[in-house]
Formats: structure tokens, sequence, C-alpha cells
């Protein structure tokens, strides 16, 4: 009965989500919910929803996969993004009974102080921006094989005297074959809407729709990872193009972010990942080198986890990223 509950959830999410977004243009606020939120995830390509991770971070990707996390782990991460801004978020999560885990986190990103100008060029001054979201959210073992998850976000922005919040829900389910060592899960993400705008008009929240798979092989200690994003937007005008409309084959494999495990000992993996649409992009700002690639490596001990992660998100440098966890 719990099972049908969700699925049927997530069907009415996943519908109305599409209806919206097939109503408004490509053009969202609050982007900084797209940004990755664990050091794994961004070294297999920036998005991973089937990750089978002892990885409370994960909770931000997939709010199903909190079901794979030590009880009372504790977890933070931060992000080099571009020069000025600080970008992290925490995650606390907690075992409820035998099937349930609850679980709260906070992202952040500072975007430091800039100058303030008149439309006539004269300095007024300087002024902060920040974006925020503050979550929780439950997930359950639905069957042996099948756990589901929901998160509520808080979500706000303040940029100088211009400030918005929106109310947001993720809903995630997580399957998996132990005997195949096969994952696969399905995410409908930041559905909701802005309770106080910026301005006037009310602008859409980065809706997603995510499916992903990943198979570790048999004989080998070698992991895959395939993610499917962005499964609500499919027109050209979703992408940035300086050659006007997009082959369908180019807007299919925008969707596509691929992640490859090497893991030579069972505490230690390397990793890296490519997203297609961060290469598109980024060539199309100019960058030559390294565009949508990515790595890490990380140690999953008893008690401690610790993963480190590089990829370019921007021409002007490149972003680390490090990701700590206890369990207590």
């Amino acid at each position: 009965m719990r099972q049908k509950k969700f699925f049927l959830t997530l069907l009415l999410v996943v519908g109305m989500a599409s209806l919206t977004t097939a109503q408004t243009e490509s053009t969202s606020v609050f982007n900084f919910l797209s940004l990755p939120s664990s050091s794994h995830a961004m070294a297999l390509g920036g998005a991973n929803v089937s990750l089978p991770d002892d990885d409370a971070s994960l909770f931000f990707q997939n709010p199903a996969l909190m079901s794979n996390v030590s009880d009372k782990s504790i977890n933070f991460s931060f992000l080099s993004y571009m020069q000025g801004c600080k970008v992290g978020n925490a995650s606390w999560i907690k075992s409820h009974r035998e099937r349930g885990t609850w679980g709260v986190g906070a992202q952040f990103v500072s975007y430091g102080s800039m100058r303030e100008m008149s439309v006539e060029g004269v300095e007024l001054g300087e002024f902060s921006a920040i974006d925020m979201a503050i979550s929780g959210g439950y997930s359950y073992a639905l069957t042996e094989n099948l756990t589901g998850g929901a998160v509520g976000k808080f979500i706000y922005s303040k940029y100088g005297s211009y400030t918005s919040v929106a109310l947001a829900v993720d809903l995630g389910f997580n399957y998996w074959n132990d005997d195949e060592n096969f994952f696969a899960s399905l995410v409908a993400a930041n559905w909701g809407g802005q309770v106080k705008a910026f301005g006037d008009k009310r602008e859409r929240l980065p809706m997603d729709l995510r499916l992903g798979f990943t198979k570790q092989l048999e004989n080998a200690p070698i992991r895959f990872s395939v993610t499917f994003v962005d499964l609500l937007r499919w027109k050209s005008s979703d992408y940035y193009s300086t050659s006007g409309e997009l082959s369908n084959g180019r807007i299919f494999t925008n969707h596509i972010v691929l992640g490859v495990d090497i893991m030579p000992i069972d505490v230690f993996y390397i990793s890296a990942g490519y997203s297609f649409r961060r290469a598109f992009e980024l060539k199309a700002a100019g960058a030559a080198h390294g565009a949508g690639l990515s790595f890490g490596a990380g140690f999953q001990l008893k008690r401690f986890n610790i993963g480190v992660a590089y990829a370019k998100y921007h021409v002007s440098m490149p972003a680390l990223m490090v990701t700590a966890q206890y369990h207590l």
C-alpha cells in the first residue's frame, strides 16, 4: 500500500512538473540547487542519483539514498567554485526503526561583496549576495529492494535589497539488486515555486527529472554509472548555442552524464566522469581543455570518509570539492 502511494505521488509530481515546464521558458532562479553536493558525485560527472555510497551528502542528490547511510552520520562539503564565491553544504542522517531514515541538511552559496552602481555609472557602495536552502526529509524501505524518499526545502536568496523565498520538494526512488551489483534510481527534483519573488514576476525553480543506473562488474573492481538529467527539457532553445538550432543527436547527448569508479581496495576509490552538456557549454564559452571532464578519489573507512574532486564549471578557473563524513 505504501509503495503504491509513493509511486502515485511521484507520477503526479512529474506530470505537474512537466506541464509547468512546458509553459515556461528555460531560464530559472535558484540554480545553485543544481551544483554538486558530494565530491564523489562531482568526480562522476557532477550528477549521480544511483550511487550506493555511505555518503550523507547524497541526501541532496536523491532522498532515497539516505537509507544507505550509517546511523548518526554528519557530513560537510566545501566547493571552491569561482573567485570570491564560497559554496558548501552540511547534512545529518539518523536511522528510524528498521526501515526508515531521517535526514536534515543545509546548502549555501556566498558571492561575497560587490560594487553597487547606479544607472549613470556612479558607485553607490557595496552589497552582498547569498543563496541558501534548508532541507528535511525521510526515506523508507518499501520492499527488500526498493526505497522511496522525500525531502522538503525552504529556499532563500538575498541580492542586496532584493530577496526571494521559495518552497520545493524532491522525490526519489532507489532500486538495487545485490546479486547483480546493479542500482537504478529515479528523482524528481526542485518541484515547487516562489512564495516571494524578487520583483513583480515570479520565476520558476530549476525543476529536474533524473534517471540513473550504476553497475559494478562481477570480476573486476570497476563500477560504471550513467545518469540522464534535464529530462523535462528537450528543446534546442534550452541550451546555449551561438550557432542556431542544435541537432537531435546533440540535444540527446546533452542529457547524459557518464562516470566510472575504480576500487583497488575496499576502502579506496578513484573516479572519473564526463558531462556532455557541461562540455558543450564550456566549449561554446571558449574553454579548450578539460571541458566536461571531472576526476576524484576518496577513502571510505569504518567511521570516517573523505573525498576530493576536480572539475571545471567556469572558463576562468577550475573547481575543487572536499567532502568529509564522520559516523558518531
